[in-house]
């Protein structure tokens, strides 16, 4: 159907030439995500067959006919399983605690920001219930293909915009819910299946990884599906403005995202940083010894900030990614003339990584799992790639069937709409694709102790901590290089295929491997969980020694994972500016750093990712030193602790970390949410678009050097640790001055590849998504600024 009733050969053709039907491309989306939500289950199933309570001492045993001669031997075994199900439990009740009260939280900032995301919306009609006509007869290209199509009531639009909201924050809760319990649920199942040897135990793992990667994905895909077809039933016509509004639900997922990353990471950080300088520097008691009162603490952390922030986080990525791709194609010829299989190009697309990601995944857990040391890396590397390859032949079959041979719109020469061949736009979504892929493979590179930077930090433990905090920020600082190479390369062939669209897709491209990337980040701190439980159960040297190879690809794993997520985060952003130009009405000339508004958003956007890092720095601080504290009391106050006679007090340290989280996220998260709204409120549009500028092109930069230093220190001091190699032996181990200086390294790199470095790409994301939801109310209301209007030329 045509919007304007135009049923001319010309749009008959181009509509034709689509291949994939409507009802097709709803039964492909369904069906894509019914078999990932079965493919879950199915590797949830698998990973319930590992019994923990009910284990007999004899599953431990591979499988062989091997039976315990001594009734000792037995009770030990039984022991250490009770042993592993407490810690387990005890793990599970602290991240419960923590996330319900968080919840509690983020729900009484959830309800007033969404009236807000109404008042906004609605303000600009004056809560107008009238259906009228849009009115561009003057404007230029994207708007004045709209003149005289139906537009639909502010109020009713403002009703929605908060409705989609309200849908993107209670799916950001339950992803981020769900992926720490199953995390939970796996950590002593990956330890126990440690005893047989490493390829049961990395099964398990990359299992319910994949879980966690398959729920969340399919999940945030149903429900953006589910809120297109619903809202289409009442804009029928106005698809502008449905895609305006459903831009609330990226804003949704990113505001708890934020709180969800920025209060999970000051959690676990504080305690991991009380654990490790009272533990294992003043006390040298091994990593996760029970004796340590902030150990379960630590163990928590790594479920709700790891786990649970990192789900909401790039479900965020998600959803702002396509919200923007479906902005920007309302003001083409999809929109104009309803072309809901274009239009649904960027969700076709999901469902395509879905089927991409099920088939890569089944040969890590069926047919080539990692069965010993050296093959954990490579098998997690050969899933990064092979996802890749098979996304870029699934996404080429979408995008020749599903888009028309010529788009036309998605470009703009000389201020007319240009016509785009299919075949462009699947090249910015290949572009995306392969660059996430080298960004992780260069985040590989700087982070894992396999290659020579990490190797050269470790060594500059010889002569203390200075010089390995030296060597780690430098080689943070170089990380930065190949990653904004490629992402400048992507977004120039991007933009200049497809304009703001080619940047939009190819954000997607990146995310093409999503529920992969979420599988093998989700593997990590599953590891580092298993070795925590192994330790304090006091499974032996060989298991922990084996769930410690485990946790050192972990710790490479979130790192190409937090790549991945900062990469994306650019392109995200980068689209949702360009939709915020589109929806403000913005020119070139409006946004051309020649006009002084503009720069003074520039400037000040860089400065706010510092800002932002400096609070989050600052708080993991306050709360670590509460936690530094409480555990030098206990082990003051009670002797028997150290001696393993008395059993410390777990609860007050996670109490600890609960309040200072959750007291010390509010500054932080005011200070994103707040930015867009004051500066289009006080200085106008211009002056927001210089704001987002500013912090995109600085906070990616600080988001990647910040995870790849503290990542690259924190495996620094696994290869002294490990000791696999002769140059490593040298170093001198556990308990060493070279030892201590790295975990010193590591303590200081916590803050930076757990807390700030995550929390900025969400910074950069929702300050974005936030002024795109807003910028019919900025436009209309506030275009110049309630402050420079002041001083314009007319006053």
């Amino acid at each position: 159907m045509a919007l304007f009733g135009s049923d001319s050969d010309s749009d008959s053709e181009t509509i034709a030439s689509v291949l994939v039907t409507e009802p097709l491309a709803d039964a492909f989306l369904v069906l894509a995500v019914v078999a990932s939500l079965l493919f879950a289950a199915y590797q949830a199933y698998l990973v319930s067959q590992v019994k923990v309570r009910n284990r007999k001492p004899e599953d431990a045993n591979s499988g062989t006919t091997e039976e315990y001669l001594l009734a000792e031997d037995r009770e030990a075994a039984i022991e250490i399983i009770k042993k592993t199900a407490d810690i387990q439990d005890a793990i599970t009740e602290g991240a419960n605690s923590f996330l319900f009260t968080e919840y509690q939280w983020i729900s009484a900032f959830m309800i007033p920001f969404g009236v807000v995301v109404f008042l906004l919306l609605a303000a600009p009609g004056g809560f107008s219930k009238v259906w009228t006509k849009y009115e561009y007869s003057d404007s230029s290209y994207p708007d004045n293909i709209w003149d005289g199509g139906v537009k639909a009531p502010k109020l009713n639009a403002g009703i929605f915009a908060a409705i989609a909201f309200f849908a993107g924050a209670i799916t950001s809760l339950l992803s981020g819910y769900l992926g720490m319990a199953i995390a939970t649920y796996a950590n002593a199942r990956t330890a126990l299946e440690a005893q047989k040897g490493i390829a049961p135990a990395f099964v398990v793992a990359f299992r319910s990884g994949a879980v966690m990667g398959f729920l969340l994905t399919s999940l945030g895909l149903l429900v953006l599906f589910v809120i297109i077809s619903v809202f289409r039933v009442y804009f029928d016509g106005d698809w502008r403005s449905m895609f305006e509004v459903i831009a609330g639900y990226g804003l949704g997922g990113s505001s708890i995202a934020l709180f969800g990353r920025v209060g999970g990471g000051i959690y676990t950080k504080a305690a991991d940083v009380g654990a490790d300088l009272v533990g294992k520097v003043e006390q040298n008691i091994p990593e996760d010894d029970p004796r340590n009162p902030a150990v379960i603490a630590d163990n928590v952390g790594d479920n709700v900030g790891d786990i649970a922030g990192m789900g909401a986080d790039l479900f965020g990525s998600f959803a702002e990614s396509t919200c923007a791709a479906l902005v920007l194609s309302s003001v083409t010829s999809f929109g104009k003339e309803q072309m809901i299989v274009p239009m649904l190009y960027p969700l076709l697309l999901s469902g395509g990584m879905l089927v991409s990601c099920m088939i890569t995944t089944i040969i890590a857990t069926n047919i080539k799992p990692a069965r010993k040391v050296s093959e954990i890396e490579p098998c997690l590397k050969a899933q990064l790639i092979v996802s890749c390859v098979i996304m870029a032949i699934v996404s080429f079959v979408i995008t020749m069937t599903c888009l028309p041979a010529d788009c036309v719109g998605l470009k703009v020469v000389n201020g007319e709409p240009t016509s785009v061949p299919n075949w462009a736009v699947w090249i910015c979504v290949a572009c995306g694709l392969f660059t996430g892929l080298a960004i992780g493979l260069v985040t590989e590179y700087y982070t894992s102790n396999a290659y020579r930077p990490v190797q050269e930090v470790a060594q500059s433990c010889r002569t203390g901590a200075a010089t390995n905090i030296i060597f780690g920020l430098a080689l943070g600082y170089q990380s930065n290089i190949i990653p904004m190479f490629g992402l400048g390369l992507t977004i120039f062939l991007s933009h200049q295929l497809a304009s703001f669209y080619g940047i939009a897709v190819a954000a997607l491209g990146m995310l093409g491997t999503l529920a992969t990337a979420l599988a093998i980040d989700a593997y990590g701190p599953i590891s580092d969980n298993a070795g925590g439980i192994a330790e304090m159960a006091g499974m032996g040297d060989d298991v922990r020694e084996r769930t410690d190879a485990l946790d050192a690809a972990g710790n490479t794993t979130a790192a190409i994972g937090k790549g991945f997520a900062i990469g994306s985060a650019c392109l995200v952003s980068l689209a949702l500016f360009g939709s915020f130009v589109t929806a403000s009405s913005l020119t070139q000339a409006d946004t051309t750093l020649l006009n002084n508004r503009v720069y003074v958003g520039l400037i000040v956007g860089a400065m706010l990712p510092y800002w932002f890092s400096a609070l989050t720095m600052k708080s993991v601080g306050t709360a670590a030193l509460a936690m530094v504290e409480e555990v030098r009391r206990q082990f003051r106050e009670n002797a028997g602790i150290l001696e393993g006679t008395v059993k410390p007090d777990y609860k007050r340290c996670v109490q600890i970390s609960t309040s200072a989280s959750l007291n010390e996220m509010i500054a932080p998260g005011a200070l994103v949410l707040l930015a867009p709204v004051i500066t289009g409120t006080l200085f106008g549009t211009k002056t927001l678009a210089g704001l987002l500028a500013g912090s995109l092109v600085s906070g990616v930069q600080i988001a990647i050097s910040a995870s790849n230093t503290g990542g690259a220190w924190d495996n620094a001091k696994k290869y002294i640790e490990a000791g696999r190699t002769t140059e490593a032996q040298a170093l001198g181990g556990k308990g060493s001055d070279a030892h201590t200086a790295a975990v010193i390294g590591d303590t200081v790199g916590d803050p930076l590849k757990d807390t700030s470095g995550p929390s900025l790409n969400i910074l950069i994301k929702l300050m974005a998504v936030e002024s795109l939801v807003f910028a019919s109310f900025f436009k209309e209301k506030t275009p110049d600024g309630l402050l420079f209007k002041m001083f314009s030329d007319e006053n």
